[in-house]
């Protein structure tokens, strides 16, 4: 955990801490609940790559489906970008394409508490250059990632605003074992970025808030995930802080439109894949110090809510980075893209 990780974390645990007197103070009002926003308003949730931003009403249930686009091209040191052929190593990564599907279920049991699973399918495809030769490669992995358990609940709740508490645990369902074998006969064990897990148990809090007005609204949400031992295969992915603040405008009755500025900050490997040892000299990718980095992106989304059937809203999301510092040479994000779709009962 650095620095920045380590600030952030305090301020939330402050933050929510602080909270409990007004949890308190909702509860003997009958506030603590949600806040009564009119859930038909395309802007009463946030943009569709934020979840966990609001409770249901008791007994609602909530199926979605995601669909998250995120392509890499170039390599990134420090602030810099850096050309391939990389310097001391045999092959360079020159781009990758990461898609995912995600499929989602939320029920609440009452109107504090909304409960929500998500199952993710990942598609992941890496090219390479081979720098003694000039050749180019690209190697495969998909399958399903780690599936997701998480709760939101209401610490405190006025008309127009609400207070929020996440926690989120990821179950290793991911495989870590991905292998590839496009390069030759032989089958080889893929790098870090190419596993669809992480093969440790994870836990996210974290706290969010939303304001709305008349035509507009706002939010912010600060999620902190923490691994926890090593995986089967001797290393620990590093810390992942994921903080966003966001203002949408309803421009319609059924139209709203948004804007996002989202931070990450991840931290390096922690120990090392036994089934790698060989290759960090090979690759950059294989080497769990070059893992870690900060990024942070503008995007601009819309949310729909058809008239005719109000339980539904459909929604777009697109962004880019305005700032990467990574531990490189590693690749860097260009465009991140969210597509998703929502329906209520």
């Amino acid at each position: 955990m650095n620095s920045l990780q380590k600030n952030t974390l305090a301020l939330l645990i402050a933050m929510f801490l602080s909270s409990i007197h007004f949890v308190h103070a909702a509860d003997h009002e009958g506030h603590a609940g949600h806040s009564g926003h009119d859930h038909t308003r395309p802007d009463s949730h946030a943009p569709i790559g934020i979840m966990g931003d609001h409770l249901m009403r008791e007994d609602e249930i909530m199926l979605s489906v995601r669909f998250m686009s995120m392509t890499m091209d170039g390599n990134r040191t420090g602030t810099d970008s850096v050309s391939a052929p990389l310097s001391g190593y045999m092959v360079s990564p020159l781009s990758m394409d990461m898609q995912m599907h995600m499929f989602g279920a939320m029920y609440a049991p009452s109107d504090k508490f909304t409960l929500m699973l998500m199952v993710p399918y990942l598609s992941v495809s890496m090219d390479h250059l081979v720098n003694m030769n000039g050749a180019n490669f690209t190697t495969e992995s998909k399958g399903i990632g780690d599936v997701k358990l998480a709760v939101t609940y209401g610490l405190f709740a006025k008309p127009g605003s609400d207070f929020l508490f996440n926690f989120a645990v990821n179950a290793p369902t991911g495989s870590i074992d991905e292998r590839d074998n496009t390069t030759g006969p032989n089958d080889v064990h893929l790098p870090y970025p190419m596993q669809l897990g992480s093969g440790t148990w994870d836990f996210t809090p974290g706290l969010t808030y939303v304001q709305t007005y008349e035509s507009w609204s706002w939010g912010a949400q600060g999620l902190y995930t923490f691994r926890t031992g090593s995986n089967d295969n001797g290393y620990t992915l590093g810390d992942k802080l994921d903080a966003s603040v966001w203002a949408a405008k309803q421009v319609a009755k059924s139209t709203s439109l948004s804007f996002r500025v989202k931070a990450l900050d991840w931290d390096n490997i922690d120990g090392s894949d036994n089934k790698l040892m060989l290759m960090p000299s090979m690759v950059p990718t294989a080497d769990p110090n070059l893992r870690g980095g900060t990024r942070v992106d503008a995007l601009v989304g819309v949310n729909y809510v058809p008239q005719v059937l109000n339980s539904l809203r459909l929604a777009a999301e697109v962004g880019a980075p305005v700032y990467q510092k990574l531990d490189g040479p590693q690749l860097e994000t260009d465009l991140v893209f969210t597509l998703g779709a929502q329906y209520t009962f």
